[in-house]
């Protein structure tokens, strides 16, 4: 199947007509507690992400709170989510800098995000579309997934597809459909036994008629 840009604006008018307004599904307050969400969430469900942050933002919403934890304190409150050394370790240093240089907030740009700690280019992309309507494509596994099966952005490293979906799709609708891209790869287009039977872009999509011919060839 020859993916055109005709087909990929029809895939993306169907995510569209799916998923709408979808948001990130994490829990956040203000911007520096979504920063701190957005680095826990990497190799870690939203879901468990927003368990952990439950109990440790009541307490801890501040770049000076979370300092005065210390990495063994930081650690214990977020142990229960992967990786969570390595992150305790760069969200300390994120805080130190954050009180340091920018008076305790959040940087409104992505060059300066991308200098904290435990900040890369995905999570500086969720960053500056969330919270300062900066158009952004954010690439996590899900959005890597979706939009090579689709053919709709293809790489082998995020940021190849990242490149591929910033032309594949208006400039205005990176940040939603980031989104829409994130939602249907949770719901439909999972890693594994992905639902092909409900998807609404089944007859679009490249890998699903691939494996209509393999089980036509298996059956044959």
């Amino acid at each position: 199947m020859r993916i055109t840009k005709t087909i990929k604006n029809e895939m993306l008018a169907r995510l569209a007509d799916s998923y709408g307004n979808t948001k990130t599904a994490l829990e956040y307050r203000n911007p520096f507690e979504l920063m701190i969400a957005v680095i826990l969430s990497a190799q870690c469900t939203d879901v468990r992400v927003n368990i952990i942050t439950a109990r440790l933002f009541p307490e801890y919403s501040t770049p000076e709170k979370i300092l005065e934890l210390g990495q063994e304190g930081l650690e214990t409150k977020i142990r229960d989510c992967g990786l969570f050394r390595a992150k305790a370790k760069n969200i300390l240093a994120a805080c130190q800098i954050l009180c340091e240089r920018y008076n305790s907030q959040v940087p409104t740009q992505y060059d300066e995000l991308i200098t904290l700690p435990g900040v890369g280019r995905k999570t500086a992309n969720v960053l500056v579309s969330c919270l300062f309507d900066t158009p952004a494509i954010a690439v996590d596994t899900h959005v890597f997934r979706v939009a090579n099966r689709l053919r709709l952005a293809t790489g082998k490293t995020p940021l190849e597809v990242e490149k591929g979906l910033m032309k594949a799709i208006p400039r205005e609708d990176w940040s939603h459909a980031h989104h829409w891209l994130i939602w249907h790869g949770r719901q439909i287009c999972r890693a594994r036994q992905p639902r092909c039977g409900e998807c609404p872009l089944a007859d679009l999509c490249p890998a699903n008629e691939q494996t209509n011919l393999d089980q036509t060839k298996k059956r044959g």
